[in-house]
């Protein structure tokens, strides 16, 4: 026996066989997981800063009415349904009420929030999944391969090296394909956590000042160019006094 890919492959047992052919499923599952994770969060980035330079302008004015009427859709972004939620809470709920009508647009802030991380964290548990079992089936290839020396050594009669060589070779592979699989895995896993937290965390802040906008606004209604940077840590900048609010693009 050669010890090469297509050798120790013809010269599997079946369980081993069985053991590699999991392991290619759950390495193309998660490829295709990450790649479809990747162009999701690409296309809300994107969109949220197109939502952010048309609403920027509108919010930096105090004028939530105005923006209560930007219409956004699908390809708002992450961030930006988020904001569009509040907005028709404030637009909806009675002024005569200002606690109630605050409390309404928390609250519809909150909900919309939960449903957006939940959403950018889809197809995660099975990364997660994927990276945490692969070496334990890999391992559980290699044992029975290890089985499979010992009994080749028994019924030989003779012990050595050369008896037990292929099925340690085969044991080998089955652990070395976890961790190929889990390796992938795990890298992936942890980027786009990394990339779900810096969105929530955005999506907080830039929550935070819309209702401190809609704080002032109740209290002074009417009031017009006094609001804060809205959206600021999230997606604009304000560069100064007479400059509009520019998107600055950081998620």
């Amino acid at each position: 026996m050669q010890f090469t890919l297509g050798d120790m492959w013809h010269n599997m047992g079946l369980f081993a066989k069985l053991i590699v052919a999991a392991m290619a499923v759950m390495s193309v599952a998660s490829l295709l997981v990450t790649g479809e994770r990747l162009l999701v969060y690409l296309k809300s980035k994107r969109d949220s800063v197109r939502f952010a330079t048309k609403l920027a302008p509108i919010l930096g004015e105090g004028n939530l009415e105005a923006a209560a009427e930007v219409k956004a859709g699908t390809d708002s972004g992450h961030l930006g349904r988020v904001l569009a939620a509040g907005l028709q809470a404030y637009k909806v709920a009675p002024q005569d009420d200002p606690d109630f009508t605050f409390e309404s647009v928390s609250r519809a802030l909150e909900r919309q929030a939960q449903r957006e991380v939940a959403n950018l964290k889809r197809g995660q548990g099975l990364l997660a999944t994927v990276s945490s079992t692969a070496p334990f089936v890999g391992l559980l290839g290699t044992v029975m391969g290890i089985v499979n020396s010992f009994q080749m050594m028994a019924a030989s009669g003779s012990g050595g090296l050369g008896t037990v060589s292929a099925g340690i070779a085969e044991a080998l592979v089955t652990t070395a394909f976890g961790l190929l699989v889990a390796i992938p895995a795990v890298m992936a896993y942890n980027y786009l956590n990394t990339w779900v937290d810096a969105s929530a965390l955005d999506i907080s802040e830039s929550s935070n000042e819309l209702l401190d906008l809609v704080s002032r606004q109740l209290r002074h209604p009417g009031a017009r160019g006094r609001g804060p940077n809205v959206i600021r840590s999230g997606i604009v900048d304000k560069g100064g006094p007479g400059v509009a609010p520019k998107a600055t693009g950081s998620f």
